[in-house]
């Protein structure tokens, strides 16, 4: 599977769009994984929600991907934005971000998220492993998320934000 920049390779503006937004997600991840060090049930959870949240809407952003930006689109250039949406399968590009939305998107990694919480009880060897899975699980989610606005961008031939002047 190709990685952002790969699927970026060519166009200097989605290039650097990937870089700001990998460097958002890197400092987001980062909090994730120190909130997933401490040892208190449940703030894991919600310090990765409200992180993800946060994150998500700032990628779309990055990529002119919110539905505010979509709005000021012409129907057709919208129209074929809507088209990669979908080809592209992603809930969360152009959508209003909810707390619903978030869950659902970090149900995909349900699994390592409970060994994180349970891993969290074995001291300092758990904190430590609970961190680097909160910090992956964020990672994996950001990356998807990125790979994905950069093919909605590619398929509907979208101008980005910074390129619109």
């Amino acid at each position: 599977m190709a990685s952002a920049l790969q699927l970026a390779a060519g166009d200097p503006a989605l290039l650097a769009s990937v870089r700001r937004a990998r460097k958002m997600l890197n400092r987001r991840a980062l909090a994730g994984a120190a909130a997933s060090a401490v040892p208190v049930p449940g703030l894991d959870w919600l310090v990765d929600a409200a992180l993800l949240s946060k994150l998500i809407p700032a990628i779309n952003e990055e990529f002119g991907l919110t539905p505010e930006q979509l709005e000021l689109l012409p129907q057709r250039k919208r129209e074929q934005v809507e088209k990669a949406v979908s080809v592209v399968g992603s809930m969360v590009i152009g959508k209003f971000i909810t707390r619903d939305l978030v869950i659902r998107a970090a149900t995909a990694l349900g699994r390592r998220l409970t060994i994180k919480q349970a891993a969290k009880y074995v001291p300092l060897a758990g904190q430590a492993i609970s961190a680097l899975i909160g910090y992956a699980a964020i990672r994996y989610l950001g990356e998807e998320h990125i790979r994905d606005c950069v093919q909605v961008c590619r398929q509907a031939g979208l101008q980005l934000p910074s390129e619109r002047g």
